[in-house]
């Protein structure tokens, strides 16, 4: 048996958060502001998908736009 890799390591969070940071070249604010534009962007995608289902097609389930 061989030892894992020092990337395979970190837990999956801890990656995706360093691989945001590289991609900003470690500019932490402009990662935190990509990621806000990102989460409007979504929100605003399902605004739009909730107004086109229909109520039948998922059987009363409504999409939530926060944590709970």
């Amino acid at each position: 048996m061989r030892p894992a890799p020092a990337d395979e390591e970190l837990c999956p969070i801890e990656t995706e958060v360093d691989a945001a940071l590289a991609w900003h070249s470690g500019d932490a604010r402009a990662t935190i502001a990509t990621l806000i534009d990102d989460l409007r962007h979504m929100k605003l995608q399902l605004a739009l998908a909730e107004g086109a289902m229909s109520r039948g097609m998922t059987r009363g389930w409504r999409p939530t736009y926060d944590r709970d």
